[in-house]
């Protein structure tokens, strides 16, 4: 059964007021492109054509005049409305039915990833049958989900902000899981917060010896966007990139056209969409055969 890909993009950004005070968080300008574009292309370059984008009520008539049916990338994208945000692991009893028993990667819709052989480990992930995380090494492991490790580097806990952490290996907000996900999130319990969360969910996982990590490495970049200085920070990240190599992050018309998912006519339609700036200008450089790189 086909992978498909949920992207979580609710919650209220009360950490990023005023600036969220009318806007979700994720339809926010990171430097050149709306927000969520950047996890939507990490879905897209693990192979995944139908996604779910789980949003507030409120929020979800913007998603769809900026994302529409997901067709202009050779997507089909759906949306799931989360009345309240009552924890991650919530999207897969929101999205339990329209998953129907498939194997599935969530990410957060904050979240940039960035690296060269990055398709390539999103390609394991996805070919698993059971459950994959993402490690990343950081400075202050005690701000997130820190994974423990055996002598051998097999995962032998996770734990939510330790006193103590066993490793500084941080789980990031990318999580491939198989078809029981939405089952196993029926038996979480509230944490003492009131949230169904994400690392009781993985627990399970991990209790059955259904659990694999796969390390983000030196070269890597995992950023998230929760304070105006990460904003900045991450913004600032993706145009040094942009500007050194001239080459787009997080482009999902590049994407698609790469994996065959739209043909030259589509492209051109983009690019002539976005013909008045750099964006629609990138796009046709990848028609003329100027630009021979492909993402990784």
């Amino acid at each position: 059964m086909t992978r498909k890909g949920i992207l979580l993009a609710g919650g209220s950004g009360t950490r990023l007021y005023p600036a969220t005070l009318s806007v979700s968080k994720q339809l926010l300008p990171l430097y050149d492109k709306p927000m969520i574009y950047y996890p939507l292309s990490v879905l897209m370059l693990a192979g995944i054509r139908e996604i779910a984008v789980i949003t507030t009520p409120n929020d979800a008539e913007q998603f769809r005049h900026l994302l529409g049916d997901g067709s202009q990338w050779g997507l089909q994208l759906d949306y799931i409305p989360q009345p309240s945000p009552d924890g991650l692991a919530q999207a897969y009893l929101l999205a339990e039915g329209w998953l129907g028993g498939a194997a599935s990667a969530i990410i957060l819709g904050d979240n940039i990833f960035f690296g060269q052989g990055l398709s390539q480990i999103l390609g394991r992930a996805s070919s698993s049958e059971s459950g994959t995380v993402f490690g990343y090494q950081v400075r202050e492991p005690k701000q997130y989900g820190v994974l423990g490790f055996d002598a051998d580097g097999k995962v032998t806990s996770i734990v939510e902000k330790p006193a103590n952490p066993a490793s500084r290996f941080a789980v990031t907000g990318l999580y491939f899981l198989d078809g029981t996900a939405p089952e196993r999130a029926h038996h979480v319990e509230p944490s003492e917060r009131g949230e169904l969360e994400i690392t009781s969910l993985l627990e399970s996982y991990l209790s059955d010896g259904q659990l694999s990590v796969e390390r983000l490495g030196r070269g890597f970049a995992w950023l998230d966007t929760g304070t105006h200085d990460d904003l900045l920070d991450a913004a600032n990240f993706v145009r040094a990139l942009q500007a050194r190599q001239g080459l787009q992050v997080g482009c999902p018309e590049e994407i698609a056209f790469q994996l065959g998912w739209i043909d030259s006519a589509d492209l051109a339609m983009a690019a002539q969409r976005f013909d008045k700036n750099a964006y629609g200008r990138y796009l046709m450089t990848l028609l003329s055969g100027d630009n021979q790189m492909k993402y990784h």
